[in-house]
């Protein structure tokens, strides 16, 4: 089902960009290797033949009843420490992460279509605090997408898409994705158009939503195969804390859920007042994450803020944890990261770092989304103990 409003372009159109043919023959080659052991694929048959000389089944093995239950992969989380945004460091730090959650093998199969949703907020009129870049600060910076775009085209991707809805087409240029989407021969997507498609459709919420029943969204969103998510670690005003799940908020064009053809940001979300939106805001996260859940999560807090999402919050400023975390379950990728602020993941609603309404962590873990419980989540890499940082929550006085 399409809009039947008219839907002008206001941020540019979508930019194609040739692939290389080795990088496509290269990675498809490779992925199609370990294609028949990727799960959800179609697989022969089992044999219940045992060669004469194999050790028995594992399940003819005696059980320890105090050994504690294996965690499934999905609750592992990958954390890691760097400095800088050094180009061939990231790269092998991001690479190390998804060798230890198990790689790509189970996320991206041969041939497959992946879109990356960076967090490109407040556009080109916000620069970064005291000398700063926004990159380097409340953005998605582009090297983290450069390495991990690699990688998925290593593991086999036949198109790959950088998506976000951004406020002008400059921030991909002026903040260096446009020279990143060339060198992973990648396409960026603003989400505010629905290029390349000739309209946008209304995405339900399954089992229906609580703010609304439906999204606008374009169509691009519900056809890739995979959806990976590259936000940074920052607190939240009304979030509270955004990481993965929140970054979803710029999955819809902003022109269609704002209470004034003036506002730039998504007011109608928000409501009137901070109390409204801090019931809204929430359920939204969880709502978008139902309509087309994360595949993957990469979280950047190697440089980032502290007190707020961008430069026009008051408690804003900057900070430099020096981590990242990796995880197939966002919600779980989420909850490590709130750890590491110094904040419970679990926190009840009105309570910091959620001080204005609901904790979303909690309402997606509800939902089915993934788990927000430490005692339920692996993590592989530094402790969590041993990468925190105290970050300032979203308050004015403390």
């Amino acid at each position: 089902m399409t809009s039947e409003k008219k839907h002008d372009h206001e941020s540019g159109p979508a930019r194609r960009i040739s692939r290389r043919r080795f990088l496509e023959i290269a990675g498809a080659a490779a992925a199609l290797l370990i294609s028949s052991c990727a799960p959800g694929r179609e697989t022969p048959a089992p044999t219940d033949i045992v060669a004469p000389d194999a050790p028995p089944p594992a399940t003819d093995q005696p059980v320890d009843p105090s050994a504690p239950p294996a965690l499934p992969t999905a609750a592992r989380v990958a954390i890691a420490t760097a400095a800088d945004y050094d180009r061939q460091r990231i790269y092998a730090t991001v690479r190390d992460m998804l060798d230890n959650i198990g790689g790509l093998g189970d996320v991206v199969r041969p041939g497959d279509r992946v879109a990356i949703k960076v967090n490109l907020t407040g556009g080109l009129g916000n620069p970064g605090p005291a000398g700063l870049t926004p990159m380097e600060s409340f953005v998605t910076h582009p090297e983290l997408v450069r390495a991990l775009g690699q990688l998925v085209r290593d593991a086999g991707a036949r198109e790959l898409l950088i998506v976000e809805a951004v406020y002008q087409w400059g921030s991909y240029v002026e903040w260096g994705f446009e020279e990143v989407a060339e060198d992973i021969e990648a396409t960026l997507i603003d989400l505010n158009a629905p290029d390349p498609y000739n309209d946008f459709i209304y995405a339900p919420v399954p089992g229906g939503g609580k703010i609304y029943g439906e999204y606008i969204i374009n169509p691009l969103l519900q056809e890739v195969d995979v959806l990976m998510t590259v936000p940074k670690m920052k607190c939240h005003w009304v979030a509270g804390v955004t990481h993965a799940l929140k970054n979803h908020i710029g999955l819809v064009p902003a022109r269609f859920y704002r209470l004034t053809d003036e506002h730039a940001h998504r007011s109608e979300f928000h409501g009137p007042t901070d109390e409204i939106a801090g019931q809204r805001v929430p359920q939204i996260i969880v709502e978008l994450n139902q309509v087309r859940p994360i595949d993957f999560a990469l979280i950047d807090g190697i440089k980032t803020t502290e007190g707020g999402e961008g430069p026009w919050i008051q408690t804003f400023g900057p900070i430099a944890p020096g981590v990242l975390f990796a995880g197939k379950d966002p919600v779980a990728a989420d909850a490590v990261a709130t750890a590491a602020q110094g904040f419970d993941p679990t926190a009840p609603a009105m309570t910091i770092p959620f001080v204005r309404g609901e904790n979303h962590l909690n309402l997606a873990a509800a939902a089915g989304l993934g788990t927000n419980r430490l005692d339920e989540i692996e993590t592989i890499g530094p402790t969590i103990q041993q990468v925190k940082r105290d970050f300032k929550p979203c308050v004015v006085e403390l």
